[in-house]
């Protein structure tokens, strides 16, 4: 039987800039990347949704407080309430936890400082999305590129995240004064995650590292598993 190419729908919000390098990652990969404006409110044959980075509606009030109203997260509520793997990437991240789909909230960088620079991170989790297949404990140099970066939840939320293994990805070297190091995490089912590395520029040797590939396989093995047997209708 022919092998299904997943598809991958990458959410464009005004001001988001990095659609086309997430695209660009995924092809390479052999998915096929359909650009989804956020005035769309269907995911429909789509296998995998990804929330790029930049500036959401220009990051007004907070980043992705208006982003999180916008017509589109409606189906995102639905995709991922249904199974689907959505992944928010930076900016995404922050539109995620301000749509309540992830818990706690990004805030400014300790020491007010925009970082933009290659940072090391360790897999703590293979229970989601992004990190399913990979092995534990493996560090992988993704780039950072953001102002408020700085995760941070409350006591409960942190414990519920820890014992239930969805701190998926940590920093070596802590750039952002993130609470328990924390890169990334995702939703109780696994197939909602937030990162604020970018694997999409971390996806060429030319960019200084490949490492971003082996969480963008993942994210499409996750999918594709989902096709399995049936295939796409």
């Amino acid at each position: 039987m022919a092998l299904v190419a997943v598809r991958v729908g990458v959410v464009v919000f005004p001001g988001t800039n990095c659609e086309h390098d997430v695209a660009e990652a995924l092809v390479e990969l052999g998915a096929e990347a359909q650009l989804v404006w956020h005035g769309s409110a269907s995911l429909d044959a789509l296998d995998a949704v990804v929330l790029p980075g930049g500036f959401a509606h220009g990051d007004y009030l907070r980043p992705g407080a208006i982003a999180r109203f916008s017509p589109v997260m409606a189906g995102v509520r639905e995709y991922a309430a249904g199974g689907g793997p959505v992944v928010g990437i930076c900016n995404g991240f922050q539109v995620l936890t301000e749509a309540h789909l992830l818990p706690g909230a990004l805030q400014k960088n300790k020491g007010l400082t925009f970082l933009c620079r290659m940072t090391e991170l360790e897999v703590t989790s293979d229970r989601s999305a992004l990190t399913a297949g990979v092995e534990l404990g493996r560090r992988l140099l993704v780039p950072v590129n953001h102002f408020e970066g700085n995760y941070t939840a409350g006591p409960a939320t942190l414990r519920r995240l820890e014992d239930e293994g969805r701190v998926v990805l940590r920093y070596v070297d802590n750039p952002n004064g993130s609470v328990h190091d924390i890169a990334g995490i995702c939703n109780e089912g696994g197939n909602v995650v937030g990162l604020m590395p970018h694997p999409e520029r971390a996806s060429h040797e030319l960019l200084g590292s490949t490492d971003g590939l082996v969480l963008l396989r993942a994210l499409l093995a996750w999918a594709g598993a989902r096709l399995e047997p049936a295939g796409r209708g």
